[in-house]
């Protein structure tokens, strides 16, 4: 399949795109047409540089600055997208809506086992992995055109028994329930809503569990294919979701984890 181009005239939004899975997914959209807003939360620098390689690639980006799991979350980050649209209209940017694209991708992790589990870090694990992603669909709904586009990054750990991050796991189960259920509730508006469950990506969120060779090394036989995923193999899945060649696909749990665990 082609999809090179395939988004131009669309325009996206990525959350968490400052670096790992939502930097490679920022840059990919964009690779394919899209003008693509570049949230992040406390990451500034790295989101401008994110913004900056993409323009200097040819493509179309803008930041949009908020953090995720306080009060007023999706209202911020909607003031700063809106913002970036007009700012990119103004310029002559391509693009009749003010949303095509929505990727829930911003998340945290460290949840620990049940036995430590600690009631802020898990009202922080539900606040940004599955109270933010709902009240951003909330949010992107009258902006969004019919056909749009809604991909959740979930986790392998919402398949998978990781009792190490129960809270974690569960925070992105909730993920996996709103996709269904909007699947079908947003289907009049030609809208498709999917998740994306990568396995263990090669990104800073998971670097503590690589910090040996051995530890590197057992993580990469978990795949198939014995390696690590890289942010590309998940971004290459979403991209195909964000294009029409997805359109009779919705309410999908797509593994991404490289045949983790088979």
């Amino acid at each position: 399949m082609d999809t090179k181009r395939a988004l131009t005239g669309k325009i996206a939004l990525v959350t968490g795109a400052g670096r790992g899975i939502g930097r490679g997914i920022a840059e990919r959209l964009a690779r394919d047409g899209a003008l693509v807003g570049v949230h992040y939360g406390k990451s500034e620098a790295a989101a401008l540089e994110v913004v900056a390689e993409i323009r200097e690639r040819g493509g179309r980006a803008f930041p949009v600055g908020a953090e995720l799991g306080v009060p007023g979350d999706a209202d911020a980050v909607f003031e700063a997208f809106d913002a970036g649209v007009r700012e990119q209209a103004a310029a002559g940017a391509e693009g009749g809506g003010s949303l095509d694209i929505l990727v829930n991708n911003a998340g945290v992790s460290g949840s620990g086992p049940i036995g430590q589990a600690d009631p802020d870090v898990f009202d922080r694990m539900i606040a940004v992995n599955a109270k933010a992603p709902f009240f951003l669909v909330q949010g992107a709904l009258p902006r969004m055109r019919d056909g749009g586009r809604v991909i959740n990054i979930s986790s392998l750990a919402s398949r998978h028994a990781f009792p190490e991050s129960v809270a974690y796991a569960m925070s992105k189960g909730a993920l996996d329930t709103m996709t269904l259920c909007l699947a079908k509730g947003l289907a009049g508006r030609g809208i498709t809503v999917n998740t994306v469950g990568p396995g263990f990506i090669e990104t800073d969120m998971n670097a503590r569990r690589r910090a040996t060779p051995e530890a590197r090394a057992a993580l990469a036989a978990r795949s198939v294919f014995d390696r690590i995923g890289r942010p590309s193999d998940v971004a290459d899945v979403v991209a195909f979701l964000a294009s029409d060649d997805s359109r009779w696909l919705t309410g999908q749990y797509l593994d991404a984890s490289g045949g983790t665990d088979l």
